[in-house]
C-alpha cells in the first residue's frame, strides 16, 4: 500500500488456512506491507471471526477441515453481519483449474489465487480492493433508511440492533425481535397488477408503523414484504402482544391494496436477559425472520411462530445461509 493511500488503522486480513506453512507465507507478504493479521484454521473458526472481527478482507483456502472454502465463502455473502462490501479471495494450494475459478467466483469470491502464488499481484490486487472498499463503506454509511417506507433498510436494523443488544446487555433487560410479513387474500378480482399492489402494501405498512410504532422500538424493511421490529424490554408475552397490536392496527384502518385484504403473519424470538445470553442482537432478528419464513411453509393455519418452537434443522437456518 502507498503511503498516501493508508488509512487510519492497519488493514486487518483474515487468513483462513489450516496449513501452517501456506499461512506464515502469506502473513509473511501481508505484515511487512502494512496489514494486521487474523488467523483460523477451520471454516467454522472463518465463520465466527469473521463475523464478530469484521476484517477488511478475507483470505480463505479452499480446502478447509471442516467445511469446504468456497461453502464458508457462500455463507459469508449470505449473511447480513457480515460486510457485503468485505472482499474474499480464495487460495488453493496447488494448481486450479477454470472449474474451479468459476465455482469461486459463482460463491461470491472477489478474486482466485492458485500456486504458485505472485506475491507482488496479490499486493496490487489486495490494494485496489481496500480502496474499493473503503469508497462502498462511506456510502452504505450514509444508507440507513429505506426509500419506500422511511423505515430502516436492512443495514440500519442490524446496526440499531447492535446498539440496542449493548444496551440491554448492560442494563441486564430483556430484548425481543418480531419479523412478520404483509400478505394478501384476494376478495374479488383486481385491476391492478401484482407489482402496483405490492408497493401499494408497503408504502401503506411503512406508514403505519411510523404512526403506531413505539419510539423505543426499531423498525425497519427486511424484504419486498417482510419488515421487523426489535423492542427493548420485551418477553416473549410482550412480543405476542406487539404482534396482536399490530394485526388490530391493520385491521382497525382497514388497511387494503385496491380489493385485497391484508394478512399479518409474524415470527419472533425473545431473551429475557440479554446480559446472559449467548447469542447477539443480530442473531436474535436473524431468528425471527426463520420464524417467520418457517410459519410460512406451513399449511395449518398459524399466524405467529416463536423460534424457539421450530425443529432443529429449520431453527439451524439462523446461524447458517439464512438470506435477509
Amino acid at each position: 500500500m502507498q503511503q498516501n493511500e493508508r488509512p487510519a488503522r492497519p488493514p486487518l486480513v483474515l487468513i483462513a488456512n489450516e496449513q501452517e506453512w501456506s499461512a506464515r507465507s502469506l502473513e509473511s507478504i501481508l505484515g511487512p506491507n502494512g496489514y494486521a493479521v487474523l488467523r483460523a484454521y477451520t471454516g467454522r473458526q472463518a465463520l465466527e471471526l469473521a463475523r464478530g472481527a469484521q476484517p477488511d478482507a478475507v483470505l480463505l483456502d479452499i480446502r478447509m477441515p471442516d467445511i469446504e472454502g468456497l461453502e464458508v465463502c457462500q455463507l459469508l455473502r449470505d449473511d447480513p453481519r457480515f460486510n457485503v462490501a468485505t472482499p474474499i479471495v480464495i487460495t488453493a494450494s496447488g494448481p486450479t483449474a477454470r472449474a474451479q475459478r468459476l465455482a469461486a467466483y459463482r460463491a461470491g469470491a472477489w478474486e482466485f489465487f492458485g500456486q504458485p502464488l505472485d506475491g507482488e499481484v496479490l499486493l496490487i490486487k489486495l490494494a485496489t480492493f481496500m480502496r474499493a472498499k473503503r469508497v462502498i463503506d462511506r456510502v452504505q454509511d450514509d444508507i440507513l433508511v429505506d426509500q419506500t417506507t422511511g423505515l430502516y433498510n436492512l443495514r440500519g436494523l442490524a446496526r440499531r440492533a447492535r446498539e440496542m443488544g449493548a444496551e440491554a446487555s448492560r442494563r441486564h433487560d430483556a430484548l425481543s425481535c418480531v419479523a412478520f410479513s404483509a400478505e394478501t387474500d384476494v376478495v374479488v378480482g383486481s385491476d391492478r397488477g401484482t407489482e402496483d399492489s405490492m408497493v401499494s402494501i408497503v408504502e401503506q405498512l411503512g406508514a403505519l408503523m411510523r404512526r403506531t410504532g413505539r419510539a423505543s422500538d426499531a423498525i425497519g424493511r427486511l424484504g419486498q414484504s417482510e419488515f421487523a421490529i426489535i423492542a427493548p424490554g420485551t418477553e416473549a408475552s410482550g412480543a405476542i402482544k406487539l404482534v396482536e397490536r399490530l394485526r388490530a392496527s391493520v385491521e382497525s384502518t382497514s388497511t387494503q391494496v385496491g380489493e385485497r385484504a391484508m394478512r399479518i403473519r409474524a415470527g419472533y424470538s425473545a431473551v429475557p436477559d440479554f446480559a446472559d445470553s449467548s447469542v447477539d442482537a443480530v442473531e436474535v432478528l436473524l431468528r425471527a425472520t426463520t420464524a417467520l419464513r418457517y410459519l410460512r411453509t406451513e399449511q395449518n393455519g398459524r399466524d405467529i411462530r416463536s423460534f424457539d418452537e421450530l425443529p432443529q434443522p429449520a431453527s439451524g437456518l439462523a446461524s447458517s445461509s439464512l438470506q435477509l
